[in-house]
């Protein structure tokens, strides 16, 4: 079975109450935001970490995406707030 690990990071690890699984690859078709609204079911924390997807960002093996983004055959999705740099 493919897999896809998933990283988290501020206030999105703290919602979800760890920095990262591994999962069963959902399939090339499904888009970030696709996967993100099956994350939200998981639970409350789930759910609160992904309340406002407007307020998160992805990046697909190291690449940022837009959330509309298919998830191909990647191999890491990172989901974390926007970034501001300084």
């Amino acid at each position: 079975m493919v897999t896809l690990d998933i990283l988290y990071f501020s206030w999105v690890r703290e919602g979800v109450g760890k920095d990262g699984e591994t999962i069963d690859h959902p399939g090339a078709e499904v888009t970030v935001s696709e996967l993100i609204a099956r994350l939200a079911e998981r639970g409350e924390g789930y759910a609160q970490a992904f309340a406002q997807t407007d307020r998160v960002r992805a990046a697909l093996d190291q690449q940022f995406v837009p959330l509309d983004t298919r998830l191909g055959q990647a191999k890491e999705l990172a989901l974390f707030p926007p970034v501001t740099g300084g």
